[in-house]
């Protein structure tokens, strides 16, 4: 495959990252993993006892989007909703913790925050409950969070809409912010979780996995070269500059839009696979922070390219720093 760049201007990029500024806007949620080992069958049901050995609370959801950018030393700021609950102030005090700023973040009485409890045994994942309310946020939740967007507009390189579903993302959120950043020279990135991408019509780049892609198409994608003509017919269908799919063990596929539209494959770059959580994270994550760098479509996703495979080496949701992904270039 032909080089997309040179090590010298990646590393050039990767050197702006610290001056780049990101909000990230989405479904907040927490990662609960449960560590232990089995060594027996319950004598009460035909289940596993899972002797827990440790346990570990991470930034899920859209907070490992941000999490990841603040690895990569790229200045970033979140917008979502938490519950007033204990998880709420867990991960608001967490974001204290690394000097994020909390002025986005709403919380809402009465509606959970995203807790997704992961049960770990020899490095198989055994079962996973999830806390949660999927339906949409209020709407002055919705005023609040455009609101905060509207007192950053100005100083942003970027911004990544991390839809997964959980009540955030809505169609009035991202009309609000269509209009409150149109016309300012700010990168628009979706990781996209629902059907229908009329939602995401018109933002740059979006970011699905092959299976995403398809259900959006109406695909079912067979062969080897499906993920081509599905590529293709979101660009069009929805506006977009730029498609980025994601697929596994295959790599990824950027399309473009400009003059003509293009295709340009990215192998898979990962040594070996550990586990994928949250890598989906780390790809739009690195994607935004390069662009607002000043990298182009095709040199953003060859660094997020590399960061995926750098990640998916790690157990649970991980993240990158800048000198693993030089040190992976």
């Amino acid at each position: 495959m032909k080089r997309i760049m040179s090590n010298r201007r990646a590393f050039a990029i990767i050197e702006n990252f610290p001056r780049s500024r990101v909000l990230v806007v989405g479904d907040i949620m927490a990662d609960h993993f449960i560590w232990g080992k089995v060594s027996r069958i319950s004598p009460e049901a035909p289940v596993p006892v899972v002797e827990v050995k440790k346990d570990s609370f991470m930034l899920g959801g859209c907070a490992n989007v941000l999490n990841n950018i603040f690895a990569m030393g790229g200045r970033v700021h979140l917008a979502g909703v938490v519950g007033s609950d204990e998880t709420g102030r867990q991960l608001l005090a967490e974001f204290r913790s690394r000097g994020v700023d909390t002025g986005g973040i709403v919380v809402e009485a009465g509606r959970p925050t995203t807790l997704k409890t992961r049960i770990v045994a020899h490095g198989q994942q055994v079962v996973r409950f999830d806390r949660e309310d999927r339906k949409p946020v209020q709407a002055k939740s919705v005023r609040k969070i455009l609101s905060y967007i509207e007192s950053l507009r100005d100083d942003l390189g970027a911004l990544v809409v991390s839809d997964y579903n959980k009540g955030v993302v809505t169609r009035p959120l991202l009309e609000g912010i269509r209009k409150v950043i149109a016309g300012r020279p700010i990168f628009t990135c979706v990781d996209p979780k629902q059907r229908d991408f009329s939602l995401y019509q018109g933002f740059d780049i979006v970011t699905p996995n092959h299976y995403e892609a398809g259900r959006a198409a109406g695909e079912e994608m067979q062969n080897g070269q499906d993920h081509v003509r599905v590529g293709m017919k979101l660009l069009q269908q929805y506006d977009l500059k730029a498609l980025l799919m994601t697929r596994g063990e295959e790599g990824m596929s950027l399309f473009e839009r400009d003059a003509r539209m293009r295709h340009t494959a990215f192998p898979a770059e990962a040594r070996e696979v550990f586990d994928v959580t949250g890598a989906g994270d780390t790809v739009i994550g690195v994607l935004a922070l390069s662009l607002a760098a000043g990298a182009s479509f095709r040199e953003a996703a060859y660094l997020a390219n590399h960061a995926a495979g750098i990640v998916v080496g790690k157990a649970g949701t991980a993240t990158v720093t800048r000198e693993e992904l030089k040190s992976a270039l």
